[in-house]
C-alpha cells in the first residue's frame, strides 16, 4: 500500500459535522469518508489515473 500524505484541513464546523454523520451511517472514520468522497468526485470527473 502507498504511504499516506497528512496535511491540515480547515473545515466548515457544520460541513464536518454532515461528514462526520454520514461516516457513521456507513461505517466509516470520518478520515476514511472524506478520503471516499474525494476519490468519487475525482473518478467522476475523470481525473484520477486508473
Amino acid at each position: 500500500m502507498a504511504a499516506k500524505k497528512a496535511f491540515v484541513l480547515r473545515i466548515d464546523p457544520e460541513l464536518f459535522k454532515a461528514v462526520e454523520k454520514w461516516a457513521a451511517d456507513e461505517f466509516r472514520s470520518t478520515n476514511g469518508q472524506i478520503e471516499w468522497i474525494i476519490s468519487a468526485a475525482l473518478k467522476k470527473e475523470r481525473r484520477l489515473k486508473k
